[in-house]
Formats: C-alpha cells, structure tokens, sequence
C-alpha cells in the first residue's frame, strides 16, 4: 500500500502531499485516500473537507475528528483558507498578471469554458514569471473554487497547463503528468495563524533547474 507523505499534523487535522495521479475519492482502486490514511494512521476515520484533482497534487487538508470537519469546511465554505497554486505551461499567456473572471458553462467531454458574464463568475488571480524559452511558471491564488476552475482559467489565457490532455494541446508524447501543484495553505484555526508549504516531488519538468530557481524565488519568504 502506497504511503502518503504527511506534511503538518495536529490534533484536529492533518495536511498531506497528495500525490498526482491519487483520487480523493475511491475510484477504481480497492482503497480510497481517506481509507487509506486511516490505516497509516491506525485511526478509525479522516474526513475530507475539501479536494483537489485526480492530476493535481500538493497540499489536502482531511480533519481527524467530525467538529474539526465541520469547522474546516465552513472555513473552506467561507473562502477563509487561502490556497496557492503552481503551474507550467509551454505557451506566453496574453497577459503575463492579473484576474481572471467569468462564469463557468459545461462544455463538450466532461470539460468546462469561461463565459464573458460574471453572474457567479469564477476569480483566479495570477502573476507568471518565465523560467526557459517556451516554458513558464505560473502562481494561481483562486478566489472561488469552481470545478476545473485553473484548468480553464490557464487555457483563457492561452497557456494551457503543461500536460493536461483535457484543456492542451494533443500531442503524440504524453507529459509524465499534468503540472499543477497546490503548493500553500494560509488560514487560521483556532486563534492561530498556520501556513503550509510544499514544493512539487514528482515531474521532470518540476525538477528543472529554472523551474526551481523561480519557485526559490518567488516564495522566498517561505524559506
């Protein structure tokens, strides 16, 4: 059984780095994640109180108790709990920082596309930095947490996520994975002030020396 690296604990709530290609809930696996980490930590259950993408991977807070699922969901519910993004994609986005705003449609094959209205508009706010040539890093801070939200929000911008065969380019070599990582956690719980970080561990791409500098970089206060 695979081992789930935990990042933060604490009493009410662990936070872990999911790894990509790992679904929140039990697909066609005989266990799911939460199952599965019951039986790491010898509990009898962890609650789910928010998720991330079968190809996402980084940070995914489960609480150990049902008062804690309850409080860490309302804080989710709320848009208390700020959550940061990273993502690579080989294509120059029409603007390299900003917003992005628009309603969300279904669309044809399970995808989603950005309307022009703001009804009930999904927010992602973004800033992007270059690494190498045709390859650049971008940092997601979502405002709102619609289905394939930053999916849909990157290929807006013309710079689909390197990888994501739903939203990219079709390519005859696949990528090794899909480059979107939840790489921070900022909220507080119980008076206190927590922010978790966790830098990708999987992906060619992520590994790249640029790719790492600019991580370094960006998030150098974290260090």
């Amino acid at each position: 059984m695979q081992t789930i690296e935990i990042i933060y604990q604490h009493h009410d709530f662990i936070i872990i780095d999911k790894p990509c290609g790992v679904s929140v809930h039990k697909d066609r696996e005989e266990i799911g994640l939460t199952q599965m980490l019951a039986q790491q930590l010898n509990v009898e259950q962890v609650w789910l109180v928010h998720r991330l993408d079968k190809i996402t991977s980084g940070l995914l807070i489960l609480a150990l108790n049902e008062t804690a699922a309850a409080t860490l969901s309302n804080l989710f519910a709320q848009h208390l709990i700020q959550k940061t993004y990273i993502a690579l994609s080989e294509f120059k986005p029409k603007k390299k920082q900003g917003l992005i705003i628009g309603d969300m449609q279904k669309s044809r094959r399970s995808t989603w596309k950005l309307m022009q209205s703001h009804e009930n508009p999904a927010i992602t706010r973004f800033t992007s930095v270059s690494c190498e040539p045709n390859l650049r890093l971008f940092v997601l801070y979502p405002q709102t947490g619609k289905t394939h939200q930053l999916r849909v929000a990157m290929k807006s911008l013309g710079s689909p996520i390197l990888g994501d065969e739903l939203y990219g380019e079709k390519k005859e070599e696949k990528n090794d994975r899909t480059y979107l990582h939840a790489y921070a956690l900022d909220f507080c719980y119980q008076n206190q002030k927590f922010r978790i970080t966790c830098s990708p561990k999987c992906g060619q791409f992520f590994q790249r020396n640029s790719v790492v500098s600019a991580i370094q970089n960006i998030f150098k206060d974290d260090e």
